[in-house]
């Protein structure tokens, strides 16, 4: 691998802009973030030490891909889809009549072809920004592909967005996503967002996803993920919601996958009365390192932030939550809480319940909840009392443990679709 520099990189990130026709202020977006990469330091989060993952390694070449893995659909649907397999765009669906109300959901490369004035306006600078750290400046020089949602002013769709994207555990292309939403004043939706390894093969490939959530006054965003990257994925994912004036964002995310993974969940609460759910969960088996920091930052007053996280880890895996509250000044009547709860289930697992809280301002309400231990033997022995198998019973516990983010999510067939990732994780 080619050492990260302007010098080594530059023609290759250049050719790749040129190649999918994008605007010029994208091009020299990448490059002034290839000039950075090599000099910002790495995100710290607590208690992970990841700085020798191969988070690096880039694969500039085209994917070509001997099949498409396209997942049946419902004839009789037409909610917003978006299948990415790899780099490419495999299968696209919006109904016109929310075309003819403004809604765009599209492939990146696309929407900064169509709506580059739009793209421009929010990518990498509302939410997430270039510089912020190595890893954040690394994904925008090699950002290889991604989706663009918008949403326009009053306009509420009832039927689920749905992304899903699949990474070829037998390509070595990198795995760079980029999700931008933009939801406008008013608007209301449900977005559901599937990460996914096909395969079994053993190619090691670096994975970093940045999603931006801008929710503008009085929208409500309903954000479900569903992420099972395969063992081979060494990931890093940011997440970050940037919520304005009595706007909401509900998160609910499980994280599923097999391979290292480093995390933020972000919510910025940047307008009044600004509100933010987020609920997590996570499971770490084998020798899996997983660390997830989810912080909620209170920037205006009576801005509410609530973080429920909920994991469990098998075999000799690690998991880290670090919850993160901050009340800035001036967020007066500001509200932050968290909770974050871990079982073992492994004499050899390794567990972290870290809550942080940072008060820099009276008149606000502020707790947390943290613990790290094992099935309750009382839950347990009511259970196996009744009849059930230890085994039965512990899983019925876990399920229970971890179920709400899975009643959190809006489509049916995805919430068993992840009971059966649940139950394949315990058993595997």
């Amino acid at each position: 691998m080619k050492e990260i520099t302007t010098v080594n990189y530059l023609d290759d990130v250049r050719a790749f802009s040129a190649r999918n026709e994008e605007p010029t202020w994208m091009t020299d977006l990448r490059v002034a973030a290839l000039e950075k990469a090599e000099n910002l330091e790495l995100p710290k989060i607590e208690r992970v030490k990841f700085h020798r993952w191969p988070l690096f390694n880039v694969n500039t070449e085209e994917y070509a891909p001997e099949t498409m893995n396209i997942p049946s659909f419902d004839a009789m649907k037409d909610n917003p889809v978006i299948v990415q397999q790899g780099s490419i765009t495999a299968f696209e669906q919006l109904s016109a009549k929310l075309a003819e109300q403004g809604v765009i959901f599209t492939d990146m490369f696309t929407a900064l072809q169509e709506h580059g004035d739009l793209v421009k306006e929010y990518y990498m600078n509302k939410a997430v920004e270039m510089d912020e750290d190595k890893l954040t400046a690394f994904h925008t020089a090699f950002m290889n592909s991604g989706v663009f949602l918008y949403v326009p002013k009053n306009v509420v769709i009832e039927e689920p967005i749905e992304a899903i994207f699949i990474q070829d555990s037998a390509s070595e292309e990198s795995f760079f996503k980029h999700v931008l939403i933009v939801a406008d004043e008013h608007s209301e939706f449900s977005y559901l967002e599937r990460f996914q390894t096909i395969g079994d093969q053993k190619v090691k490939v670096s994975a970093n996803i940045v999603v931006e959530v801008i929710a503008k006054a009085g929208s409500k965003v309903k954000y479900s993920a569903v992420d099972q990257l395969g063992e081979n994925v060494s990931t890093y994912m940011n997440r970050r919601g940037h919520i304005m004036r009595d706007a909401s964002v509900d998160w609910a995310l499980g994280v599923m996958n097999d391979g290292d993974v480093v995390a933020d969940f972000d919510s910025d609460l940047v307008g009044e009365g600004a509100h933010s759910e987020v609920k997590v969960v996570a499971i770490s088996a084998g020798k899996q390192t997983q660390g997830i920091d989810t912080r909620v930052t209170n920037k205006a007053s009576h801005s509410v932030g609530h973080i429920l996280q909920h994991g469990v880890i098998r075999e000799r895996g690690t998991l880290t939550f670090n919850g993160i509250g901050h009340i800035l000044k001036g967020a007066k009547g500001a509200d932050a809480q968290q909770e974050s709860r871990v079982l073992m289930l492994s004499d050899k697992a390794r567990g972290d319940a870290n809550p942080i809280l940072l008060i820099d301002e009276n008149e606000v309400t502020a707790g947390h909840a943290a613990s790290v231990g094992r099935v309750d033997p009382e839950e347990m022995y009511y259970l196996m009392s009744r009849g059930l198998r230890k085994d039965d019973a512990e899983r019925l516990v876990i399920r229970g443990f971890l179920g709400s983010v899975i009643t959190a999510i809006p489509v049916k067939d995805v919430q068993k679709e992840f009971v059966d990732v649940i139950e394949g994780k315990l058993n595997a």
